[in-house]
């Protein structure tokens, strides 16, 4: 499929320049490549001064790698975010009903909107959440949704994210690195910003604490320093003044919570959570967890402590539960979705999975527990050994696998070793929920390096750009 072939978000029909990336094209049209590059070099030798890093999981060395950083922002007019920023809200909101419906009534079980059995048995449903009161009765109070463009350049949901969604700490350099490298940039063009996206957090942490803690006390907790998004941990916890700890930080006494402090125990009211639900509490999860701390579950159940994201969530982001969110939308909300699905077949379902297997060439499938471009096919690209190994593995656990058609990705200009050329994006915006839902303009653009190439993930060589939202 030639690059040609994809919606190209600055150049319209005939080659012509579109209105709102005018003054970014001129920029290039004036830069050169070698000014270009050394702005590039520069741009990576700050990130790896300040510890902007990340580590793959399997990787022999253990080293830390930079994501690399394009220094072509990418850009989206102020009436697409309207349409973007409603249509987030709205997912997000029934996003949130449907986890404390499954916990509750289960009214869109009881409906048949959704089977029961692909909830009720679905791995990260957990019934130690079942009856559990949550503030606000919010579950996914950080939720990052991957949006795409294709086609004509409509956006789609590819994938939403509400365990632990990462990224949003790139997202927040990226631009202070646009900032610090073409100032002259922002004085020609109305960004809209995004760097008070750590108070918005902070606000919605406190907002969500248990009630009668009118000064609530916050903790970013961390699986460690050797977590892959340890950097993202640490800074979010000094970008919000709060405190980044470890299990080991932390115990339970009398169904609440307290951090070890150098002036005796301090009670902590809010957890911003970046650990899987299995190393949380050893007493009711995984027995050998080192990270988590014992007896949480307990506080968290009685009301003491509040978790972010909630237990339990992971449920919503399920990649077999996807399909229904549209319903979903239309059953707790009585709307219609303002922002599509990409058509998605179940090979749970013996009809679909016939056209599955007839079309993997033509398809995507992906792991229903799959993350990070892991565990997919992307037929297309694929030999027919690869097709042919990955139409075993669905044959012999069907259950495991959705598939989706090949989107053609938009593509933005990329620097890369050629020069300016169009390389495929996506665009993961950061949700917030609390006693309000907000957001900042924007969010993290990952892009495909490698041309042709459609894996944006960052552990499979992708890299990141800024995000531009225009002020109308």
């Amino acid at each position: 499929m030639a690059i040609t072939d994809f919606f190209d978000e600055m150049q319209g029909g005939g080659g012509l320049v579109r209105p709102h990336y005018a003054d970014v094209s001129r920029w290039l049209d004036g830069m050169s490549s070698e000014r270009m590059a050394r702005k590039r070099a520069e741009a990576n030798a700050l990130f790896h001064r300040f510890g902007i890093t990340f580590a793959v999981y399997g990787e022999d060395s253990g080293t830390e790698r930079l994501i690399p950083f394009d220094i072509i922002p990418r850009i989206i007019t102020a009436e697409e975010w309207r349409t973007l920023e409603a249509g987030l809200r709205q997912r997000v909101m029934a996003l949130n009903a449907f986890i404390r419906d499954i916990y509750h009534e289960r009214s869109i079980l009881k409906e048949g909107r959704i089977p029961e059995q692909d909830v009720l048995g679905n791995a990260q449903y957990r019934k130690e959440m079942v009856g559990v009161q949550v503030v606000h009765d919010v579950y996914a109070h950080i939720a990052g949704v991957d949006i795409v463009r294709a086609g004509e350049g409509e956006f789609y949901v590819l994938e939403d994210n509400l365990r632990v969604p990462s990224g949003v700490s790139y997202m927040l350099e990226d631009r202070r690195m646009m900032m610090r490298l073409f100032p002259e940039l922002f004085a020609s063009n109305r960004v809209a910003p995004v760097d008070h996206y750590p108070n918005l957090l902070l606000e919605t942490m406190r907002s969500v604490a248990p009630a009668g803690q009118d000064n609530p006390t916050v903790v970013v907790m961390t699986p460690g320093a050797y977590n892959s998004a340890y950097f993202e941990h640490a800074f979010l916890a000094q970008q919000m003044g709060v405190e980044l700890v470890e299990g080991q930080d932390l115990f339970v006494r009398d169904e609440t919570v307290y951090m070890r402090t150098t002036q005796g125990p301090k009670r902590v009211d809010v957890i911003y959570r970046r650990i899987d639900d299995d190393f949380l509490d050893p007493l009711v999860f995984r027995k050998d967890s080192m990270l988590g701390v014992p007896g949480l579950l307990q506080a968290y159940r009685a009301g003491k402590v509040t978790l972010a994201n909630a237990v339990g969530g992971g449920l919503a982001d399920d990649k077999s539960i996807y399909p229904y969110v549209p319903e979903m939308v239309r059953f707790y909300l009585g709307e219609e979705p303002i922002l599509n699905n990409v058509p998605t077949y179940r090979c749970s379902d013996p009809k679909q999975l016939s056209h599955v297997l007839a079309n993997l060439p033509e398809l995507v499938v992906k792991e229903v527990h799959g993350a990070g471009g892991y565990g997919m096919l992307v037929g297309p690209t694929a030999s027919k050994e690869e097709i042919e190994k990955f139409r075993a593995r669905v044959k012999e656990n069907p259950d495991k696998y959705i598939a989706q058609p090949t989107l053609s990705l938009s593509a933005c200009p990329t620097f890369v070793e050629s020069g300016v050329a169009p390389r495929h994006i996506d665009l993961r915006p950061f949700v917030l929920s609390g006693k309000e839902v907000c957001m900042v303009p924007g969010g993290l653009t990952r892009v495909a390096l490698r041309e042709g190439s459609l894996v944006v993930n960052s552990s499979q060589g992708g890299g990141t750009k800024d995000t531009w939202v225009l002020e109308a």
